[in-house]
């Protein structure tokens, strides 16, 4: 299966993407792996006329805003994100009716058209950046992740207004699993991503999105290191620090991340299907907030 992957790449002028939360042998068979801003940023700079996008819609999505000359593929159609489905282009509408003199920041993990309505977006490493960026506001209208929301506004004096919002995998990480995992390792750091509630990152030794993570593990002294975030992101940290053991959250497991097979990855290359395409109209909307953050993160 893998030979065929290859041999098919290679015809179609291909790249493949894998998000940290991808199956083992999905990231084993990634051209790049990462966060999906990063892997969106990778397709602009490279030369592949066909991306398979290894993960779910939305970063699927961006990666087509960015870079709408490339077929862009989505290896299984039903890979979704609970997260983005909490929010729709037309409640944003009304809230923001509701809030006329706040600025609406819309983290990436939301649908192209709600980007579209968005004053910027942002990533879990960028967040309190690019809230503190926007000078001419004082209110922030911060969708679709309240977990996330709620820790920009304890690092900054703006007034964040909340969307009831949350990453399932994420928010049901509870505070008893992590004093658990502690008492079990006492001499390993606990990190933690934004996406939990605030009684976990009280816990955490860091709070990191996934590519802070992965900074973090290959700099740090310690030799265990608990990870709180989804379950894939250990086997990417393992193969990268084989010298330290990392620690799941038993139970964070994204079921969408997991629909990617091999299987899927060949057929969506043989068939060039399913395609991901964001209408001009919206897109041409969403990369203006795109844009205004990466000119924030560089």
């Amino acid at each position: 299966m893998e030979e065929r992957i290859k041999q098919l790449k290679k015809e179609r002028n291909a790249i493949i993407l894998a998000h940290n939360y991808q199956p083992p042998e999905i990231q084993d068979i990634a051209d790049y792996i990462g966060d999906s801003l990063d892997l969106s940023r990778r397709v602009a700079e490279d030369d592949a006329e066909v991306v398979v996008f290894c993960g779910v819609y939305f970063m699927a999505e961006t990666a087509n805003i960015l870079s709408p000359e490339k077929i862009t593929l989505l290896p299984d159609a039903h890979a979704g994100c609970q997260l983005a489905d909490m929010i729709t282009v037309e409640a944003l509408k009304k809230k923001r009716e509701e809030h006329p003199d706040a600025a609406v920041v819309c983290y990436v993990n939301s649908p192209a058209a709600v980007k579209a309505e968005s004053d910027i977006c942002c990533t879990s490493a960028n967040a309190l950046a690019v809230v503190n960026s926007l000078r001419d506001y004082d209110k922030i209208i911060f969708v679709p992740d309240k977990n996330l929301g709620s820790y920009v506004a304890s690092k900054t004096d703006k007034e964040i207004i909340l969307w009831d919002g949350c990453c399932p995998i994420h928010d049901d990480v509870e505070l008893c699993q992590i004093e658990k995992l502690k008492r079990n390792y006492p001499d390993a750091v606990f990190i933690a991503h934004p996406e939990c509630r605030p009684s976990v990152l009280a816990l955490a030794d860091e709070v990191l999105g996934t590519s802070g993570m992965i900074k973090f593990a290959k700099k740090t002294s310690a030799n265990e290191v608990i990870i709180g975030t989804e379950v894939g992101m250990v086997y990417r940290l393992q193969k990268e620090n084989p010298e330290k053991k990392f620690i799941k959250i038993d139970g964070a497991i994204c079921k969408d991340m997991k629909l990617t097979t091999l299987d899927k990855v060949e057929k969506s290359l043989k068939n060039l299907e399913p395609r991901v395409v964001v209408s001009e109209e919206i897109r041409v909307k969403a990369i203006r907030a795109v844009n205004k953050m990466i000119e924030i993160s560089g």
